[in-house]
């Protein structure tokens, strides 16, 4: 069996680092840009996860010292879909509240 050396500090980083991010662009697409929240966090889970699909694979073909890599796309999109859980969640609590 091969050995897989993970650094989960790296994987914690791309994790918060993509909540972070989707919330920040769902923010921006509701608020700035006026669409709906459904729509917004729908587009916002979009960008962020085509956004990281797009890094990886470019830290791939452009770079020498770095390489795509499978997990951090994993810790992307679940850092993501965390973000999509809260908002949903916030959003739910700014209903009853109104």
């Amino acid at each position: 069996m091969p050995e897989v050396d993970i650094s989960f500090a790296d994987k914690i980083f791309h994790f918060v680092t993509y909540a972070l991010l989707m919330g920040l662009w769902y923010f921006s697409l509701v608020y700035t840009l006026k669409f709906s929240p459904k729509k917004g966090m729908l587009y916002a889970f979009i960008i962020a996860f085509v956004f990281g699909m797009i890094i990886e694979v470019l830290q791939d073909t452009l770079t020498t010292t770095r390489s795509l890599d499978v997990f951090d796309v994993v810790a992307n999109t679940f850092g993501a879909l965390l973000a999509t859980l809260v908002l949903s969640f916030y959003n739910k609590l700014r209903v009853k509240n109104k």
